[in-house]
Order: structure tokens, then C-alpha cells, then sequence
């Protein structure tokens, strides 16, 4: 059985919103490889304190950039 999986929008959504990839490094202390990494959802293990400071920084909430997508049954 095929389990579902977690898709990172954090790059849509920051396109969509018109903010810079430099602004998130600058203001939740995370660096361009970690923030590259989330944009192209190349994560294996998730930095929940990190998601916490671009979701503050970003005003949002982690639906709005992650989604499950469940296993087709």
C-alpha cells in the first residue's frame, strides 16, 4: 500500500504574493540552499522551527505552503 505524500508550495505561493526569495533568507534566517531546497521540494526532512518563521514572516498558515496529496486507491 502506497502511502500519500507532502508537496512544499512555498514557491508558488511566494511568486503569487510577489515576494523575493532574498526577503525570506533575510528575514527567517534560513540560507539560500535550505530556502532553494523548500522552493523546489527537494526536502527529505522538515525544519519545523523554519516553517514556523516563514509562515510568521509570510503571514500565513502552513496550509498555505504545504499539501497533502493522498495515495490514489
Amino acid at each position: 500500500m502506497s502511502g500519500g505524500k507532502i508537496i512544499i508550495t512555498l514557491d508558488a505561493y511566494r511568486k503569487a504574493h510577489h515576494i523575493s526569495k532574498y526577503k525570506i533568507i533575510k528575514h527567517c534566517d534560513v540560507s539560500v540552499t535550505q530556502l532553494n531546497s523548500y522552493c523546489s521540494n527537494k526536502v527529505s526532512r522538515i525544519d519545523l522551527p523554519v516553517l514556523a518563521r516563514i509562515c510568521d514572516y509570510l503571514e500565513c498558515e502552513i496550509s498555505d505552503i504545504l499539501q497533502y496529496i493522498p495515495a490514489e486507491r
